[in-house]
């Protein structure tokens, strides 16, 4: 079983920046993936950006430029470095773990809130 912990949501203005954080952790497995999405009312969960354990990542159109994604693999930690926020960023972001074995798994999710 793998537990994640979100951290790092809030309220910001347009045009400021949010740092997502989310530790991994639990016993026999190896993560393959990490990564982030987002939902808004009434739209569905879309990825905002994921990053795999060679490092290789992928963002949504809509992110590119103004969000970056890593990780710390000794501490099983993925980030989200969020800038230049807008409006239209705001969501419930969910933090989600790919094993090898390609099993997903999924944090509680995290506000993040921009206001004009």
């Amino acid at each position: 079983q793998v537990q994640l912990v979100e951290s790092g949501g809030g309220l910001v203005q347009s045009g400021g920046s949010l740092r997502l954080s989310c530790a991994a952790s639990g016993s026999g497995f190896g993560i393959y993936a990490m990564g982030w999405y987002r939902q808004a009312p009434g739209k569905q969960r879309e990825l905002v950006a994921r990053i795999t354990s060679d490092g290789s990542t992928a963002y949504a159109d809509s992110v590119k430029g103004r969000f970056s994604i890593s990780r710390d693999n000794a501490k099983n930690t993925v980030y989200l470095q969020m800038n230049s926020l807008k409006l239209e960023d705001a969501a419930v972001y969910y933090c989600n773990v790919e094993n090898i074995f390609r099993t997903g798994y999924w944090g509680q999710g995290t506000q993040v809130t921009v206001s004009s």
